[in-house]
């Protein structure tokens, strides 16, 4: 029976690891700020955005097969590639990269933040005594988990990063999914939530921009490409690239959901808006007791730490990649550019501010520099010179004028919605 349990988690670990370079891709979109955006949602307006969820996990889905199939037919990734190959294209290049790396710096600092809180809060759950506010505490917490993702860094092989965060996921996921059939709403609400339709209330919109600024985030699409280079996947590796973007599109949805689904069933028929994931597990707490909690607060520390860990290394990958084409991992400005990015990750815990609103607004500046990356790729994979054969067909076209479409409307709906926010 003992070998049997070794045999099934062994063949459980195996399925994992055939996601591959996807668990990056679930690392850098579920974080902890994804997690508030999910349940802020569902505990304000229910299931009625599920559809946009739905639609930016369709939409990433493509990208991620456009991003990985370039990938495996040229040799070559994202940002190289668009300083060689597009007019203008040093110009181009310059404009993705430093728009994704300033969102994501922004954004760790918040993720960093919550995942401190959310530790110093499950300590507190089972130790009442503790004093509910303790800035040095939370503080000191930060800077641990700073520092152990920097020593992982320092590591600085691709293999090692795919199963700390395979690691980190399948807890993040595993707990999401257990909260959720907790309190499960009716299957008739959840199925409701793919209707399209807008809530006619304030933030809609902005709640809106949030969602496809970390569900299809951008910068999931131009790491993608170094990502199946440092792994060694070629063309002959067709098959398991795009069953690795499916996967991983396919469990962002799952995850997400599981959020949101937890907070409509808990909260939104009590009426209760959040405005942080601790104040919804403390509204969980009556429901399903202080386990339940725990559950939901680990998941919340997972998806924070399997976010910390690719994001501190955005910078660098993307600017070796413009320099070099490839993933250099051990080279000193690897790691001063992922010290940086660490020092940066502690802003919010050392002012001892709450990281929501900014983080959300984060998320919301994502989306802008997101239909230049889908038009830089629907250039690149219609490059008959580069692509041959493997050029993107009808199909692919057709679902990366579609991405390109949405990205623009949901661009579009955040200039309006920040201007209401900035406005009222």
């Amino acid at each position: 029976m003992f070998n049997y349990g070794i045999s099934v988690l062994r063949r459980f670990w195996l399925i994992l690891l055939a996601v591959g370079p996807g668990i990056f891709c679930i690392g850098y979109t579920i974080g902890t700020g994804s997690v508030t955006t999910m349940a802020k949602s569902g505990s304000q307006y229910g299931m009625r955005l599920l559809w946009v969820l739905a639609l930016s996990c369709l939409f990433s889905w493509v990208m991620m097969e456009a991003a990985g199939r370039y990938a495996i037919v040229t040799g070559q990734t994202t940002i190289h590639s668009l300083k060689s190959h597009v007019m203008c294209g040093k110009l181009v290049a310059i404009i993705v990269t430093m728009g994704i790396i300033l969102g994501q710096w922004c954004c760790l600092s918040g993720i960093v933040g919550l995942s401190s809180h959310a530790i110093y809060e499950t300590l507190r759950l089972f130790m009442p005594h503790i004093h509910p506010e303790n800035y040095w505490a939370v503080l000191g917490i930060a800077i641990a988990i700073i520092c152990v993702m920097y020593l992982f860094i320092l590591i600085g092989k691709y293999s090692f990063f795919e199963k700390v965060l395979i690691v980190f996921v399948t807890i993040m996921g595993l707990c999401f999914i257990i909260s959720m059939f907790i309190v499960l709403p009716p299957p008739r609400e959840i199925a409701a939530g793919l209707w399209p339709r807008i809530p006619q209330v304030p933030g809609a919109k902005l709640m809106i921009a949030a969602f496809v600024g970390t569900t299809m985030a951008a910068p999931t699409f131009v790491v993608r490409p170094l990502l199946l280079k440092s792994k060694g996947w070629q063309v002959g590796h067709k098959k398991e690239q795009s069953r690795d973007a499916f996967l991983s599109a396919f469990l962002m949805f799952i995850i997400s959901s599981s959020i949101m689904i937890c907070a409509t069933g808990a909260l939104f028929k009590e009426g209760k808006s959040i405005n942080t994931v601790l104040d919804m597990v403390y509204t969980l707490k009556p429901i399903a007791g202080r386990f339940c909690v725990a559950i939901f607060l680990i998941g919340t520390l997972s998806a924070g730490l399997s976010s910390v860990f690719p994001i501190a290394m955005v910078a660098p990958l993307l600017v070796s990649d413009y320099r070099e084409g490839k993933m250099e991992t051990r080279s000193a400005l690897f790691r001063t550019l992922a010290a940086l990015a660490c020092l940066l990750g502690l802003m919010v815990p050392a002012l001892g501010v709450n990281p929501i609103i900014a983080q959300i607004a984060t998320q919301v500046s994502q989306v802008f520099v997101l239909p230049v990356v889908i038009l830089g790729f629907i250039y690149l994979l219609n490059k008959k010179k580069s692509m041959g054969k493997y050029r993107a067909g009808v199909l692919l076209n057709t679902g990366m004028i579609a991405a390109f479409a949405f990205s623009c409307m949901i661009s579009y709906n955040a200039i309006l919605a920040l201007r209401d926010f900035f406005t009222h």
